[in-house]
């Protein structure tokens, strides 16, 4: 077998230093991931559950939702309310007005996101009212 020549044998030193280089840092990578995982208690994993994952569906934070429709705060919001700006909005920002497609995506998504927090809010008043109901009988 005829030796290798110079070029050859740089290449395979280089491959061998990258895989030692790799064989040290993925475990250490891996176990700062189990710490940062440890430490934030789940949070992540929680996030992903409810459908805020990374990859996933975004969800808007409340206080940008409730400015993004100029409402005072969680104590005005109401469907109403939310409905009269969200309609304004919707079409004063309308493509063929002149307006933007990314803000009527922005005011859509924070109709949705105040929407369901109106419903969430109903949903609990609905079970103190029930709660108090047996707690009378």
């Amino acid at each position: 077998m005829a030796p290798l020549g110079p070029l050859a044998r740089v290449v395979v030193q280089a491959v061998v230093m990258s895989v030692s280089i790799l064989a040290r840092a993925l475990p250490a990578a891996y176990g700062a991931a189990l710490q940062n995982a440890r430490k934030n208690g789940g949070a992540a994993a929680s996030d992903a559950a409810k459908g805020g994952s990374i990859l996933g569906r975004k969800t808007m934070p409340m206080d940008e939702a409730i400015q993004i429709l100029n409402l005072g705060g969680k104590e005005v919001v109401t469907a109403e309310a939310v409905q009269q700006r969200y309609d304004k909005y919707f079409s004063a920002n309308s493509v063929e007005n002149g307006g933007s497609l990314y803000l009527q995506s922005k005011i859509y998504r924070s109709k949705e996101m105040l929407d369901e927090f109106i419903k969430e809010k109903e949903q609990e008043e609905k079970k103190e009212v029930n709660g108090e109901k047996k707690d009378s009988q």
